[in-house]
């Protein structure tokens, strides 16, 4: 676990739950698991502070707890999960692009509560909804239950699993995690009585066993009231977001490389693979030629002809994205998700290397790729740069890490005659080079992006009060002198300012969500290449039984 990625990770905490959070989680990161009674004497804070703090982090899954030594309870942090808080608008805006203003809500609740009922979801989007139409428009519960449900069913959403079946996951076969994976996005049946008056029922005289006694007032309940799913809780499926962002990313490689029209026989043949049981799958599953073009958009217009066209195109691509894998049915098709996550990350990496050695090295950078292995005097042949050039590029790659040699010896005495090192690409050493920049450049961002605002935080304020005053001003149909003097109040020097700071905070939340897009695509590369790893390994072979 690098200093940067912890250093970020506190940096999204402490933005979104406060120092306090911040300050434990950070312990937790840089001492692995620990005990309550070690965390509280450890980073200065009451024990009441820290429980509260653990709480809300395994409430959001950022912290796990597991049975220590004696009896005791260890906790310990999850940094994969910390840097998912970055990605957190991205979930947000796909949920909007994809379901409207009310799918954003929804999702938008679930990740500011981190597990919440669907009741309560309905409820609080509802009033939301209500608020931002003011009497427009009428709006009920069901539209907004019927969104959730689309998105259940799409499973960005899914049920909290229980804790005495997360502990016994692991002992389970295929087909029974197959079938608990199912029972996450199964709606109960009481389903749409959510968010109408059948929703709530009334408390049995003398009930203090309900866990509604030990959750916190909600808003629209009596005491004696409680809603009909509180056992049943939702929290949003960061895998199938980040399934679709995946997908959404071979896409635009193949419209960059092959064109818009072959861009979307490759989304069609996609969605097939949008709700697989199997996450890890290496691939879409195979579709025929003919259940591909029946599939296609019929706004596309493509004729059977020049589907052919684009689909050979597709195949014969270097990228290999696309791959044809029988003949049965006109042809049987796949969509390689380990060839289109290769094709995202190069196109990253040749732009950095680019960017920061220049052209010449990106030619270097680029022949490497494609030949793998060579020698110093076969690459300057081959890129056209005198032999002295190509010994500074390569050694200012190889010294940060972008290019390796491998030793090579014809005698196994290594003699300096009979050596030869060729250079060559690690494209996974590459990839943890290029993530461990992006977690100290967002780091950076987000530190920046704080003391922009702590300093000019006088003028924020008064650029509020003003606007909240010409509002209030306008509504009430005062004159334009009034509200003319009113806006004078901000100087021209101070409009100049407030100007100039909102120019630089809005490069500075582009450059996090681009860091954030970039991260996203090594991890996804880096995942894809220990899953190949994994499954490459030989097994070990049983020792033979004697009888």
């Amino acid at each position: 676990m690098s200093v940067a990625k912890i250093r970020l990770a506190c940096h999204l905490i402490e933005e979104l739950f406060g120092e306090i959070l911040a300050k434990v989680c950070r312990f937790l990161l840089e001492n692995g698991s620990s005990t309550l009674p070690v965390i509280s004497s450890r980073t200065g804070l009451p024990s009441t502070q820290c429980k509260k703090a653990l709480c809300m982090l395994i409430y959001h899954g950022l912290a796990s707890f597991l049975p220590g030594k004696k009896g005791s309870i260890e906790y310990s942090a999850d940094i994969k999960r910390c840097l998912l808080l970055s990605r957190y608008p991205r979930y947000v805006y796909c949920a909007k692009t994809l379901y409207d203003d009310t799918g954003e809500l929804i999702v938008e609740a679930l990740l500011h509560d981190g597990q919440a009922m669907m009741s309560l979801v309905v409820q609080t989007v509802t009033e939301k909804l209500r608020k931002a139409v003011e009497g427009k428009k009428k709006i009920e519960p069901s539209l907004v239950r019927g969104k959730f449900i689309q998105l259940v069913e799409a499973r960005f959403i899914q049920r909290v699993a229980e804790a005495s079946s997360q502990t016994s996951e692991e002992d389970q076969g295929a087909g029974d995690a197959s079938r608990k994976e199912e029972q996450l996005y199964r709606l109960p049946s009481f389903v749409d009585d959510i968010g109408t008056p059948r929703g709530k029922r009334k408390r049995a005289p003398g009930d203090e066993t309900s866990p509604r006694a030990k959750r916190p007032k909600i808003e629209g309940l009596t005491e004696s009231e409680y809603f009909i799913d509180e056992d049943i809780l939702w929290q949003v499926n960061l895998e199938r977001f980040h399934q679709y962002f995946c997908h959404h990313e071979i896409v635009l490689a193949v419209d960059r490389s092959t064109g818009s029209q072959a861009s979307e026989i490759v989304r069609t043949m996609l969605r097939s693979s949008e709700t697989m049981s199997d996450k890890q799958a290496p691939s879409t599953s195979p579709q025929s030629y003919h259940d591909i073009f029946r599939s296609l958009p019929e706004n596309l217009c493509l004729t059977r002809e020049t589907f052919d066209q684009h689909l050979k195109i597709l195949i014969e691509s270097p990228t290999r994205i696309v791959q044809k894998v029988s003949e049965a049915g006109g042809g049987m098709y796949i969509v390689d998700f380990e060839k289109g996550s290769l094709a995202v990350v190069l196109s990253h990496m040749e732009s950095f290397i680019q960017e920061r050695f220049g052209s010449k090295s990106h030619r270097i950078f680029k022949l490497l790729v494609m030949k793998r292995y060579l020698e110093h005097k076969q690459i300057e042949s081959l890129v056209l740069i005198p032999a002295k050039e190509t010994k500074e590029l390569l050694y200012q790659m190889f010294a940060e890490g972008f290019v390796s040699v491998q030793e090579l010896s014809k005698a196994p005495d290594h003699a300096p005659s009979r050596t030869y090192y060729p250079f060559f690409v690690d494209l996974l050493q590459v990839c943890q080079r290029l993530q461990e920049r992006s977690c100290k450049s967002l780091a950076n961002v987000i530190a920046r992006r704080k003391f922009e605002s702590r300093e000019n935080k006088r003028l924020i304020d008064k650029a509020q009060r003003v606007e909240v005053i010409t509002a209030s001003f306008k509504s009430s149909g005062a004159d334009e002198s009034h509200i003319a003097e009113i806006e004078e109040m901000i100087t021209g020097a101070e409009r100049e300012q407030l100007k100039n700071f909102r120019t630089r905070m809005a490069k500075l939340e582009t450059s996090e969500l681009q860091l954030d897009e970039m991260m996203f695509t090594l991890e996804n590369f880096m995942s894809f290449q220990q899953q190949l790893m994994f499954t490459s390994k030989p097994k070990p072979k049983k020792p033979a039984t004697t009888r």
